[in-house]
């Protein structure tokens, strides 16, 4: 039997319950399990190919393109599509490959409408935090050059980065996630521009909504404690009277 402290050990510590929510996951037939995924994956290689049209490029743009100069409920409105919008500067197959691999792990271990949701309050984190960081101005930690608002703000990376990082919360990967976190970090430090930050602000929305579950778990069992036979007042037999 091999040792626990082995190198196999801590992987399987590590990635052990991910990797069985996976396989779980992979128990059904395989597209009603990826629904969702594969769609991401269609609709995001769509509008790849339609922006890059003459006659497309406008339309992509109105419908999911979003700045910090727009109006707040233009961006509000956009921000949904905005995430299946590759950025033009990048690789479109990059976009593709995280949608993939990270939303397909996600909605095989959390579910569909979770993930989905997770993508959106990522990509709505990162979209907020450009305004707040605009309004604080480049001189502070955490603020932005007013030229940011002119930038063109679309793409799953936000989603992507904030869903990885409460997938492996949700799973205690620690090391994982630690690791996802500090690459994000060190992106901020070595290329501090808005897609960086925006990066961080969609991290602290899913922390923030990792200590909000984990909080109300440990409520959860406490109550349940509270409740069983013989731990408590409400132990499901009257007490004896003396």
């Amino acid at each position: 039997m091999r040792p626990v402290g082995t190198p196999r050990g801590a992987a399987r510590r590590e990635w052990g319950p991910l990797a069985g929510a996976v396989r779980a996951g992979l128990t059904g037939s395989l597209p009603r399990a990826l629904p969702l995924t594969l769609g991401a994956v269609c609709l995001t290689a769509l509008l790849h190919a339609v922006q890059n049209q003459s006659w497309g490029f406008g339309a992509v743009g109105a419908l999911g393109s979003v700045r910090a100069e727009d109006p707040l409920w233009a961006a509000l409105l956009r921000t949904p599509l905005s995430l299946f919008v590759p950025a033009l500067d990048l690789p479109a197959w990059g976009a593709l490959a995280q949608i993939l691999v990270v939303f397909g792990i996600a909605e095989l271990c959390l579910g569909r409408w979770r993930t989905l949701v997770l993508a959106y309050v990522a990509t709505l984190a990162g979209t907020l935090y450009a305004r707040i960081g605009i309004a604080l101005g480049p001189d502070g930690l955490f603020g932005l050059p007013a030229s940011d608002a002119l930038v063109v703000d679309t793409g799953p990376s936000a989603a992507v980065v904030g869903i990885a990082v409460y997938v492996c919360c949700a799973y205690r990967a620690r090391f994982t996630g630690g690791l996802v976190i500090v690459t994000m970090v060190v992106e901020v430090v070595l290329k501090n521009n808005l897609a960086g930050k925006e990066h961080l602000a969609a991290i602290a929305a899913m922390l923030v909504l990792c200590a909000v579950t984990a909080a109300r778990r440990r409520a959860t069992r406490r109550r349940d404690q509270d409740l069983r036979p013989g731990t408590g007042t409400r132990s499901g037999a009257p007490p004896m009277r003396s």
